[in-house]
């Protein structure tokens, strides 16, 4: 049976890459994944930093369920007030800066990226666009064009034009910033290039350019946002205000969400001279705006976010006692291991799946492997984690 489902699965799906994990999903709660056959895993990089508040929380499974009982889609992102959506709005309305208090809630973080460098250039009026060498903003033509990798982009060019690259953490690159420059989009904390984190130098440095060149600055928290780095947001770090946000991935508590939010001046933008400057029909979709409310209510109430980087020290501590690891990154409970070749990562991560630990590779640096577990995972639960990590090391 396994075999067949494997069979229909490689042939009827189409396949993001050549290994995938085959892993016959039954149910999931809280940190554990199960398979058909009974395996029990351990999920330590929460779907990629999606399930931050792990599978299937009470919370959110109930607000979609009071959410079906009302309605599901009725019209177009912007037309109707709809509950899910306002209460969305005003949530992380209370939970961002005043100058980040206007919020557009799309399907996705790529779409995010899409749209808020369609708002950049709207508002000024520009059309020069840059980005980092070495990040990663999705796999759209627009995300994939200010993503700094050639190997990515080669088979789908021509993209977008009029874009140039700096580099992360190198100040004299930002002299390419000029009142030509519409935005600049940069990972507040670079993940798929493994993990590499923000100077408090160049950021700030960054943010000043960006203001007297009237350049827009956009940080992408997709991956870091919603409490993965021991704050609410990754650029609460660094007291560095962006003047666009975009977020995917762990704010809907596992459903499909993403969201650009900025100021209103800057958003309103998008209402006129066109009308209709972006426009979604799935987008603010009521039951994954119920389901990303009760994410944010759980994060408020619960003290998870506040532990992070002690639970993430923990797993540190631990990984560190292998003569393999050659270096960890990491910011609250996201970690890059450091092993020095790809062939020593692909065997690390196949026997901790063999022991029942998920794990993943970075997309771009083959040589380290993530680990980004739901932050409500237990210190008894990091421990064990730690140890089977460890003996596969």
């Amino acid at each position: 049976m396994l075999k067949k489902r494997i069979s229909t699965f490689l042939k009827l799906q189409a396949q993001t890459n050549e290994n995938p994990y085959l892993i016959d999903v039954e149910k999931a709660e809280g940190i554990y994944i199960w398979g058909k056959n009974g395996r029990k895993y351990m999920d330590m990089i929460a779907g990629v930093a999606v399930n931050n508040i792990g599978h299937r929380h009470p919370a959110v499974i109930k607000a979609i369920k009071e959410q079906l009982d009302k309605h599901l889609h009725v019209m177009v992102y912007g037309e109707y007030i709809q509950d899910s959506e306002l209460a969305l709005a005003e949530n992380l309305a209370s939970i961002l800066p005043e100058s980040l208090s206007c919020s557009y809630i799309v399907n996705s973080g790529t779409e995010a990226n899409e749209a808020a460098i369609k708002l950049a250039k709207r508002f000024t009026g520009r059309q020069e666009l840059i980005s980092c060498k070495n990040s990663y903003h999705g796999s759209t033509h627009g995300s994939l064009s200010v993503t700094g990798n050639d190997e990515k982009q080669s088979s789908f060019k021509p993209l977008l034009p009029n874009i140039q690259f700096i580099e992360f953490n190198n100040i004299k690159t930002l002299s390419l910033i000029t009142e030509k420059t519409a935005c600049v989009i940069m990972e507040t904390i670079q993940g798929d290039a493994g993990l590499i984190k923000p100077t408090p130098e160049f950021i700030t440095t960054l943010r000043e350019k960006c203001t007297q060149t009237g350049t827009l600055l956009i940080f992408d928290e997709v991956q870091v946002g919603m409490g993965r780095t021991g704050k609410m947001f990754a650029f609460e770090h660094y007291q560095v205000i962006p003047d666009i946000l975009t977020l995917g991935k762990a704010l809907g508590g596992g459903m499909s969400i993403g969201a650009f939010i900025s100021s209103y001046n800057i958003m309103h933008t998008l209402t006129h001279h066109p009308m209709l400057g972006h426009i979604t029909t799935f987008g603010g979709h009521p039951i994954n705006c119920a389901a990303a409310n009760a994410c944010i209510n759980v994060l408020k109430q619960e003290n998870w976010i506040a532990e992070a980087d002690q639970k993430g020290q923990l797993l540190e501590d631990i990984l560190s006692k292998s003569s393999q690891v050659k270096e960890i990154r990491r910011i609250g409970l996201f970690l890059a291991i450091e092993l020095g070749s790809f062939e020593k990562v692909k065997q690390v991560v196949e026997k901790c799946l063999d022991k029942g630990l998920i794990g993943f590779w970075f997309l771009s640096t083959p040589t380290a492997f993530r680990l980004s577990p739901p932050l409500s995972i237990t210190e008894k639960e990091i421990r064990k984690a730690g140890e089977i990590v460890l003996s596969c090391l």
